[in-house]
C-alpha cells in the first residue's frame, strides 16, 4: 500500500479507475476506513481517476498522538494529491469527511469541486448531535464482542430496520471495520477534531461548484446543519433524500451515485 507523508504521519492511499481521466477523491467519517466508499468507488472508476485514502488513526494509516484537528486532516489530503501527481480533484467528503473536504477548500487550491454529504459547517448554529447518538456511539454494553460493538455504534447512522432487512452486507460491513477502524484513542481524536471545527463564517469564501447532500432522517448530524451549508455556499446545489439515514449513501448508492456523476459532469 502507497503512502504519503504529512507532519509525520503516514497517510495509506490507493488509486484507482482511468489514469488519464479526471480525478475524483473521497474522504470518509469518523472512526471508518477508505472502504466507505466502495460504492461510489466502483460505479465511477470506469469514468474517473478515483483516489481513496484512510484518515490519520485509522485503516493502514498511522496512529499519531492526539489532539487531531480537521485542518491536520486536510493537510493529510493534500499530501495524498500531492504524492498521486493529482493538479486538481472533485473532493467528496461525509460527515467529518465533509469538513475535512470543506476545510481542503478552503485552505488549498486543488479542489475543482466539492460534494458534501451529511456534514456540518460547525459554529454556533451547528445542530449536534444527539445525546442519545452520541452515547449509543461511544458507550458500548459491558462484555460485547467486536462485532457486537460494531454493530452497536453503527444503529443510529442506519434507518430502522435495514439491518436486518440487509445481513449479508452488514456482515460485510462489520468485516470491513474490524480491519480497518479507528482504535479509541485515534476515534476519541477524531471527536476532538469534528468538535472544533467551525468554518460557518468562511462559507462564502468556497468559490468551486458545490453539491450538498443530506437525509432527513440523519441520527447523526441532523438535517439542519445542511441547510448552514446551503444558505452560506454561494449557489450550492442540493440533494435532501427523504427518510435518508446518515448512511444514506450506502442505502440508496444508486440514487447517490446517479447524482453525483450527474454533478461531476455538469457542476
Amino acid at each position: 500500500m502507497p503512502l504519503a507523508e504529512h507532519d509525520g504521519v503516514e497517510i495509506a492511499y490507493e488509486v484507482r479507475g482511468q489514469a488519464s481521466a479526471p480525478t475524483v477523491v473521497f474522504c470518509e467519517g469518523l472512526g471508518y476506513g477508505r472502504w466507505m466508499w466502495q460504492w461510489q468507488a466502483d460505479a465511477l472508476a470506469d469514468e474517473y481517476r478515483v483516489v481513496l485514502w484512510d484518515n490519520r488513526g485509522t485503516g493502514e494509516s498511522t496512529v499519531p498522538d492526539p489532539p487531531y484537528s480537521i485542518e491536520a486532516m486536510a493537510g493529510d489530503l493534500e499530501a495524498v494529491l500531492d504524492a498521486t501527481d493529482t493538479t486538481a480533484a472533485h473532493v467528496v467528503g461525509a460527515s467529518m469527511g465533509g469538513m475535512v473536504a470543506l476545510q481542503y477548500a478552503l485552505a488549498y487550491d486543488r479542489a475543482a469541486s466539492l460534494t458534501l454529504a451529511c456534514t456540518s459547517p460547525g459554529g454556533d448554529d451547528a445542530v449536534p448531535t444527539p445525546d442519545e447518538t452520541m452515547a449509543r456511539m461511544f458507550d458500548v454494553p459491558e462484555g460485547a464482542t467486536e462485532r457486537e460493538a460494531i454493530r452497536h455504534k453503527m444503529a443510529p447512522a442506519v434507518t430502522d430496520g435495514f439491518m436486518d432487512a440487509n445481513p449479508d452486507l452488514i456482515e460485510s460491513i462489520i468485516d470491513a471495520r474490524v480491519d480497518s477502524d479507528a482504535p479509541p484513542v485515534a476515534r476519541e481524536a477524531q471527536a476532538g477534531a469534528v468538535a472544533a471545527f467551525d468554518v460557518a463564517d468562511r462559507l462564502d469564501d468556497v468559490a468551486v461548484p458545490t453539491l450538498v447532500m443530506h437525509g432527513t432522517a440523519d441520527r447523526v448530524l441532523p438535517v439542519e446543519n445542511s441547510e448552514l451549508l446551503l444558505d452560506g455556499i454561494d449557489d450550492a446545489d442540493a440533494m435532501i433524500v427523504e427518510g435518508g439515514s446518515h448512511l444514506f449513501f450506502i442505502e440508496e448508492a444508486d440514487r447517490v451515485n446517479e447524482r453525483l456523476s450527474a454533478f461531476l459532469t455538469d457542476g
